[in-house]
């Protein structure tokens, strides 16, 4: 199942994994390497709305997300924005932190509010293609971990 704000995120390319209640996608615009957007496959659009199922199986997304992340990024924290904004459905955006650098494909990622709040507006900005790299990156960590 999908809805808009999945496909905003540019599901099904961008698609990393999934659990039975959660959708785990690269956010193409990447504040840190390796931010991602958790996204409930429910029809909702209040964090209070979601079925007990979908709150169970948040504990099951977010560990996963955070073993793969540990492994590909190696982050020293990790923030979770639900921001809910423009994109009405429940998610959020999983933003590993680090103080340095990270590189991936030849592209350099820092983590420009480091040790504060996220710098959303600093991004490294991937097109389609690049996005769907990594989450094909991503989705091998996520299975061997």
């Amino acid at each position: 199942m999908t809805n808009p704000t999945a496909e905003n995120f540019g599901f099904p390319r961008t698609k990393v994994a999934e659990t039975d209640s959660w959708l785990i996608l690269v956010r193409p615009k990447q504040p840190t390497f390796g931010s991602l957007v958790l996204v409930c496959k429910e029809s909702v659009e209040a964090f209070s709305q979601l079925s007990p199922a979908a709150f169970a199986d948040l504990k099951t997304a977010t560990q996963s997300v955070e073993r793969m992340l540990a492994k590909v990024v190696a982050y020293e924290k990790i923030n979770y924005l639900m921001l809910m904004m423009v994109d009405k459905d429940v998610h959020f955006h999983v933003i590993p932190r680090y103080a340095g650098t990270r590189e991936h494909e030849g592209r350099v990622y820092n983590d420009a509010g480091w040790p504060a709040v996220p710098a959303l507006g600093s991004t490294v900005d991937l097109d389609l293609d690049a996005a769907e790299r990594l989450a094909g990156t991503l989705a091998e960590a996520w299975s061997a971990a």
